[in-house]
């Protein structure tokens, strides 16, 4: 979610008033999850998904009208019979989201909460649902922090602050009546980022069950045959470029998770060499270990140690005797929770309500 964020400061700097989509309730088999977001530029290009398929695409036709009229609105979608076919769901299910005009008002409230974000704070967005022109073009939004303190422009009374707390507690979004309205609180914690090259049959069991776990999923891969919203429809992103420097791109740090399964070695050592240096929490390629130790000689060449190649998770996955790309998938994202839970540490808050 930070890379969203940054481009909506990034475009609010530059004067422009982009439209954000956030499904604020989902029921049944729905394709995304109450929190799922998609930015639409001026341009019609969008960064992050709300679903894929009808659901984006009318929310992008009716973008145009929301920024002519200064006022937000709400869509339904009840996702059935055909649609659930289109969606690849096995249920139907349905979506409710939220479309928005998002003033330069609000620069300074999206600039303070990435800032938050990079600094691994935890704070709640709280959106006023109203479809109502906003006085001032605030966009009715305020946060809350892990203290409890309430930061404008939305002012919030003890029942709003109360809720936020259930927030902090539960780790999920809420949607609450609040004045004949209804409010959206949405958790802004830092999650964990996984990075996916390749896009064959085990990322795609990978991309789902890493994404029901809580990690913000990037596919990368050079074919856009495979990577698409058609075999990837819950992840945040998909970069269809050459290894060759796609690493440039991936955040670096303690939050950020590497997997490697792209379709060949030379790929596979080509993301490897890219991914060393940017001291991610997680590294892990896959392939046997004759494969592993031939990269790691070239490796070696290029003048990285043992320390550094001991990192990296080689062969992937726990070992589960796992044999089949959805049993192998199991093991790489089992491996991905055991060691996010290494660095997780409790953390305790005060509040005043």
């Amino acid at each position: 979610m930070k890379r969203l964020y940054k481009e909506i400061v990034g475009l609010l700097t530059k004067g422009d008033t982009p439209i954000l989509a956030t499904v604020i309730e989902q029921a049944g088999s729905a394709p995304r999850k109450s929190g799922a977001q998609m930015v639409m530029r001026g341009d019609g290009s969008l960064l992050g998904s709300v679903g894929g398929g009808r659901l984006e695409a009318e929310c992008l036709r009716e973008a145009q009208t929301i920024k002519a009229e200064g006022r937000a609105k709400v869509m339904v979608f009840r996702l059935k019979g055909t649609e659930v076919a289109e969606t690849a769901m096995i249920c139907g299910g349905d979506v409710e989201v939220y479309i928005e005009l998002l003033s330069v008002k609000l620069l300074d409230l999206y600039t303070k909460l990435l800032e938050m974000q990079e600094q691994g704070a935890e704070v709640v967005l709280v959106t006023r649902i109203s479809t109502e022109a906003i006085k001032g073009g605030d966009g009715g939004k305020g946060l809350v922090t892990a203290d409890g303190q309430c930061m404008a422009p939305l002012a919030l009374d003890a029942e709003a602050l109360a809720a936020a707390r259930a927030v902090f507690t539960e780790r999920i979004p809420r949607l609450i009546p609040y004045h004949g309205e209804r409010l959206y609180l949405e958790p802004i914690f830092p999650a964990p980022t996984l990075y996916l090259f390749g896009a064959g049959h085990i990322s795609r069991s990978v991309a789902s069950i890493a994404t029901l776990v809580g990690f913000d999923v990037i596919v990368i891969d050079d074919r856009a045959d495979f990577a698409n919203r058609d075999y990837f429809p819950l992840v945040q992103e998909i970069w269809v470029e050459e290894f060759t420097g796609s690493g440039k791109k991936v955040e670096g740090g303690t939050l950020s998770y590497i997997v490697i399964v792209t379709r060949g070695h030379m790929h596979d050592y080509t993301v490897l060499r890219q991914a060393l240096p940017l001291g991610c929490r997680y590294i892990g390629m896959i392939g046997s270990h004759r494969k592993r130790d031939i990269i790691y000689k070239e490796l070696t060449k290029e003048g990285y140690t043992k320390a550094d190649l001991a990192r990296v998770h080689a062969p992937i996955g726990l070992a589960i005797g796992a044999e089949t790309p959805e049993e192998i998938a199991v093991s790489i994202v089992a491996e991905l929770i055991k060691v996010r839970a290494e660095d997780t540490s409790a953390r305790t808050k005060t509040w005043e309500v």
